[in-house]
């Protein structure tokens, strides 16, 4: 059965805890000397009928002792109970764990991430202890359009083109990010791919799909997700054996971004039978600005 898209997430952390260091150093958060970043247990063990489990919890650690923990909630909308709870989660690992204790919120839009930041208040009187989270907003998320790193840290080049499906340089996003599917096993992958289509505005999904179907032709990939996924869209093109279905994507993708085709040009896709041809004009469409660019 597919992942939820807050299932997916929460595996990303627990599976690499890397994740955290590059995203809390986006938020302005500076860290401690550290050597090494694991993940630890997420029962927050309280002296009450109830049991707390975050998310996820990582550790950063220096000579064998922790120096810093994160406990990491995802948050996929408001939910009131949570700000009764986050403060029991810091509060027991902070004393579990003997060490200094961040609250870091990853949220999918804005208005998540605004409510997720207010500072909670709890105890009475005055001065009132009040816990400030740290939220990533998608707006805080790195933009990911190197190889390189989308190589080393995946889930980072995931998390980067789920926030910004409408950069400038989206293409370049989802360059990189392929790059970073070549280390990946189909598992993962699959399970990426469907949380990214999932995550994605309605408009931006069909250029996604078409960029997959085609702008991986261009890698030398080796793992078994993306031999499958050629394997794939190479048997539906068979399948369909019409150049018809490569031109509706390009007008598919085309109409997703926004730009508007003019009648000479639609009648020039739709009448050509070079299925070569076709499939360069999908991949630059994924790419140009203006409709006149694509038979340039």
């Amino acid at each position: 059965m597919p992942s939820t898209p807050h299932e997916v997430v929460i595996d990303m952390f627990t599976e690499r805890p890397d994740l955290v260091p590059p995203l809390l150093s986006a938020l302005g958060c500076e860290l401690p000397d550290y050597e090494t970043v694991k993940t630890r247990s997420e029962r927050a063990a309280v002296v009450a009928p109830t049991e707390y489990y975050a998310d996820a919890v990582v550790a950063f650690e220096r000579g064998g002792a922790t120096v810093l923990a994160v406990v990491v909630e995802i948050q996929l909308r408001r939910d009131p109970d949570k700000l009764w709870s986050w403060p029991v989660y810091t509060a027991s690992l902070r004393a579990r764990m003997k060490c200094p204790v961040l609250l870091l919120i990853v949220c999918p839009d804005n208005r998540t991430a605004k409510w997720a930041a207010q500072p909670l208040a709890f105890g009475y009187g005055s001065p009132s202890t009040t816990l400030c989270p740290l939220v990533l907003a998608p707006s805080s998320v790195p933009v990911v359009t190197d190889p390189a790193v989308a190589t080393e840290l995946p889930e980072l080049a995931v998390l980067s083109a789920v926030a910004h499906p409408q950069h400038p340089d989206h293409t370049e996003i989802w360059q990189a990010l392929a790059a970073g599917f070549r280390t990946l096993g189909e598992d993962p992958a699959l399970r990426y791919h469907d949380f990214i289509l999932t995550m994605l505005p309605r408009a931006v999904r069909p250029a996604w799909e078409a960029f997959m179907s085609t702008g991986l032709r261009d890698y030398n990939f080796t793992s078994d997700f993306a031999r499958k996924y050629l394997a794939e869209g190479r048997a539906e093109g068979r399948a369909e054996g019409r150049a018809e279905g490569e031109a509706k994507s390009i007008l598919t993708v085309l109409d997703a971004r926004g730009i508007e085709v003019p009648d000479q040009v639609r009648k020039t896709i739709t009448s050509c039978d070079d299925l070569d041809q076709l499939q360069k004009w999908l991949r630059r469409a994924l790419e140009i600005n203006r409709a006149d660019e694509l038979l340039a």
